[in-house]
């Protein structure tokens, strides 16, 4: 009995630290940012430049954004995601100056879930497992449609975060995305 408590007590342990890495990560990681990236696709090796403008939210526990969160993922608690983050973007191709992209996403963060309202190519509702290879860096898979994305987004000091996202199709890399983001 006790060496069950002992787990117990050290997997209680494990998942507050957990809890208490994604908050601390989602409240350093709040502002605006320019984001800078590449895209290189496999294996042609062809390149895309694009720049963004992101601005990352702060979610408590219980607010509108992760209730409405919690019943797209249809959870029986409303008020179980412990924290997120509402980002929006706004992309044009660096180059051209061709506007791209703009919209925005909610994350939710529950064990070791992130819970999305959309993900990276569906508009619908997705989950990735995640962890921290330390208390700075990210570290995202997620998986849909037969594709798997393994994403790692790392805060350097205050004023930088760098992001690579690898993306492969029937286990094979399919593109490299590179981000530099400096905080604005």
């Amino acid at each position: 009995m006790r060496g069950t408590r002992a787990v117990t007590s050290r997997l209680q342990i494990a998942q507050t630290t957990e809890d208490s890495l994604i908050a601390t990560f989602f409240r350093e990681s709040a502002g605006q940012w320019r984001s800078e990236r590449r895209y290189y696709t496999l294996p042609e090796g062809d390149t895309k430049e694009m720049v963004s403008l992101i601005t990352i939210r702060f979610l408590e526990q219980g607010c509108e954004e992760l209730i409405h969160l919690a019943h797209l993922h249809q959870m029986s608690d409303e008020t179980a995601l412990i924290c997120g983050a509402h980002v929006s973007w706004k992309s044009n191709d660096s180059v051209t100056g061709k506007k791209k992209s703009q919209g925005s996403t909610l994350f939710g963060a529950l064990g070791d879930i992130l819970y999305r309202d959309r993900g990276f190519a569906t508009p619908k509702p997705v989950t990735a497992t995640f962890y921290f290879s330390d208390p700075k860096t990210l570290c995202l898979h997620t998986e849909y449609k037969g594709s798997a994305f393994e994403e790692e987004l790392k805060l350097v000091g205050e004023k930088y975060r760098t992001r690579q996202t690898i993306i492969s199709r029937e286990g094979e890399q399919q593109m490299i995305g590179q981000y530099l983001e400096t905080r604005i």
